[in-house]
Order: C-alpha cells, then structure tokens, then sequence
C-alpha cells in the first residue's frame, strides 16, 4: 500500500514538474501592476461592462436565502430580458443545491444557467460520500454547472492523490456538465501554491478554475487571477485543452472587475472573453454593471 502511494504521489510530482511552479510571490506582484498599468484604460469602455455583465454568475449564497427569496431572485432575471432588451443577461444563477429546483422551476430566461455549490461548500469538509450525493442531488433537481472548493487541507499536506481523486470523482458525476474547482487561494499562502493547485485541479478534470469561496478572510485578487490564468494557459498549450477562469470573492466594484477582465485578455486572449471560458461570482456588481453601461442608477437585482 505504501509502494502504490508512493507511485501516485510520484505520479502527480511527474505532472507538476512539466511546468514552472517556482514562482515569487514579489514578482507577481510586479507583473500585475505592470499589466494593469499599461492595459486596464483600454478596456474601460461600455461595450466591456456589457460583456462583463454577460459573464456574471449571479449569486446568492446566504443563511437567509428561502424557496420565496430565491424565486424572487430568479424571477428578477427573468424579467431582465423585458427590461433590457438591447443586453445580454447573466451567464447563469448559482445558489445553494438544495435550492436548484426553485431556480428550475421558475427560471424562463434563454441561455441562463443553473449552477450549484456542491461538495461541502465552502470548507470542503465533509464526507466524500457526502459530496458525491449532495453533487448527484443537485443535478438530479436541476442544477446544469457545478462549483466545488477542493480539499485545500490535503493539498497543503501534500496528499495530491487524495486531492485528485475527490475532483476526479466529482467531475465523474457531472459527466458533461461544467465542473468549477475553487482553489480558495487566500488560503493557500503562496503563488507557487497556487500554481500548483490550478495545475492539479485541472489535470483531475476541473473544466473552470475559481479563485474564492468568498466565505474567507482573502478573497479573489489580481495576484491569484494572473497565476491562474498563466497556468491555464500553460495546460492549454501542454494538452490542447481549454479551461475556464472564474474570478469570485469580494468583486463588488467596476474597476475591480475591469482589472480581471484585462488579466484574462492580456494572458489568455481573446478567445477567453466569453462566458464559455470567463465568468465573474458576484451580487453587487450587477447593478453597478447595469447603472455604468445605461449611465443611470440602477437597484435591478
């Protein structure tokens, strides 16, 4: 048993070492104020914030949400297609999985989807049986994309076998249907930290990588968001495979969501600024997107 732990653990050390993990936590810094610096003013325009808006999953994560709350939360996206016509609604509504089946029921909007936290949301610690149930729930009830935190305590203690398995598993369940691995990277202490967690998330199947849970101290930053991307854009260029970037956790102004915006397009391309490969986890920034882009107030949502 020890010999095959030894074997997997190598297994995973083989994977990582195709890419630069040895990276600094100053020089990120560096880079992302660079970028920003020189790339943000031209991404700050009305035709940006609509594509923003487009790429929000719309949120409510909170004790007090009720079957009546979430139906009036969904019914709000419902009648955002009357009311503005000219834009493109949110990507999708994520909430609770025990409450997929209210969106389900009331949601008519075209093009939005259903996505659910799953897996223990938001410490991760539970049961894998738990997880594996509470996941097939919430499709089983309506839920079409899957946002899990995968199990930072064992990639901290470097149980990567443990770690990949849980998202292997998970993913298994969701078949064709989007699997978001949040990294937690407020948590995880460094950017060589991260790196290595983006990498192993998506080599165990995750088809977005998110920053936070936004139920931590530190949420998503621009520092997280370039690590993230430049791995992403690493294993693309490794596997041919094309895996999204969420940015959530603490995104509540404009500014903030331009700057992810900018990272996004500056490391990954054009080809990423769409809400098959970018989105944003947010409840405030909805409105303040709506108010910017018609130049009046907006208290929508």
């Amino acid at each position: 048993m020890e010999h095959h732990h030894e074997e997997m653990q190598s297994k995973y050390a083989l994977a990582l070492s195709k890419y630069n993990t040895h990276i600094h936590d100053d020089e990120v810094m560096t880079k992302v104020d660079a970028l920003i610096g020189k790339h943000l003013d031209e991404n700050d325009n009305s035709e940006v914030r609509k594509q923003l808006f487009h790429c929000i999953d719309l949120t409510t994560l909170k004790c007090t949400d009720s079957e009546e709350s979430v139906m009036k939360f969904t019914e709000k996206v419902n009648e955002f297609v009357d009311k503005y016509p000219d834009l493109d609604n949110v990507a999708a509504i994520c909430v609770y999985p025990n409450m997929a089946e209210i969106v389900s029921d009331t949601l008519e909007a075209d093009d939005v989807k259903i996505a659910c936290v799953s897996g223990g949301f938001p410490s991760s610690q539970t049961f894998m049986e738990v997880k594996v149930a509470e996941t097939a729930m919430a499709i089983h009830t309506g839920a079409e994309e899957i946002d899990i935190v995968m199990p930072v305590g064992k990639f901290l203690c470097e149980d990567y076998e443990g770690m990949c398995d849980e998202i292997g598993e998970l993913k298994d369940i969701c078949g064709e249907k989007p699997l978001k691995v949040i990294l937690e990277t407020g948590a995880l202490r460094s950017a060589s930290n991260i790196k290595k967690a983006a990498l192993l998330a998506m080599y165990s199947g995750a088809d977005f990588i998110k920053t936070s849970t936004g139920k931590e101290a530190i949420s998503a930053t621009p520092e997280a968001a370039l690590v993230m991307c430049e791995a992403i854009k690493e294993y693309y260029q490794e596997t041919g495979r094309k895996v999204g970037f969420k940015a959530a956790g603490g995104i509540d102004t404009v500014k903030k969501a331009l700057a992810y915006y900018t990272i996004v397009k500056e490391v990954l391309g054009e080809e990423w600024l769409n809400n098959g490969l970018f989105r944003i986890g947010a409840s405030r920034l909805a409105n303040q997107l709506l108010s910017e882009i018609t130049r009046e107030e907006v208290k929508f949502f």
